[in-house]
C-alpha cells in the first residue's frame, strides 16, 4: 500500500487507528490553533479529539502528491460536547511533507474559515450546519 492510499485509509476512519508510522517521531504540526513538534504530541491532539468531541467525521474531498509534497482538501465535523450539542463544521486543507525516508515530517492544516468563525458555530449553529 503507497502513502496515498494509506493516507485515504486514515481519513475514512479518523479518528479511528491512525497509521502513525507514516509519520516522523520529530513530526511538526501546525493548524490554526496549534503548533507543536513530536509524535507523542501528535498522538495527543488525537487523543484529545476523541475524548471531548462526538461524532467526529472527516470526509476527504482530494488528495494528491507531488514530489515530497502531498496535499488535502478536506471537511472535518464534529459535535461538541455543550449541552445544544450544535454540530461544529471546519473545511480546509493539509500540506504534508515528506521525509527521506518517506515519512511525513510535517503536517501543517489550513482552514476556510477563521478561528471566530469556529468559536461562532458553538453559540450561533444556525447558519453554519453542513
Amino acid at each position: 500500500m503507497d502513502i496515498l492510499d494509506a493516507l485515504r485509509a486514515d481519513y475514512a476512519r479518523f479518528p479511528d487507528a491512525p497509521s502513525y508510522h507514516l509519520y516522523a517521531e520529530d513530526v511538526r504540526f501546525e493548524d490554526p490553533m496549534n503548533r507543536f513538534q513530536g509524535l507523542d504530541r501528535y498522538r495527543a491532539m488525537i487523543g484529545f479529539m476523541t475524548t471531548w468531541f462526538r461524532d467526529i467525521r472527516l470526509d476527504l474531498h482530494s488528495l494528491a502528491r507531488q514530489d515530497e509534497q502531498i496535499t488535502s482538501r478536506w471537511t472535518l465535523s464534529w459535535q461538541a460536547p455543550l449541552p445544544w450539542q450544535p454540530r461544529i463544521r471546519i473545511s480546509g486543507w493539509s500540506e504534508l511533507h515528506l521525509n527521506p525516508a518517506g515519512r511525513i515530517d510535517r503536517h501543517v492544516d489550513y482552514w476556510d474559515c477563521s478561528r471566530l468563525d469556529v468559536l461562532r458555530q458553538h453559540f450561533f449553529p444556525k447558519g453554519f450546519q453542513e
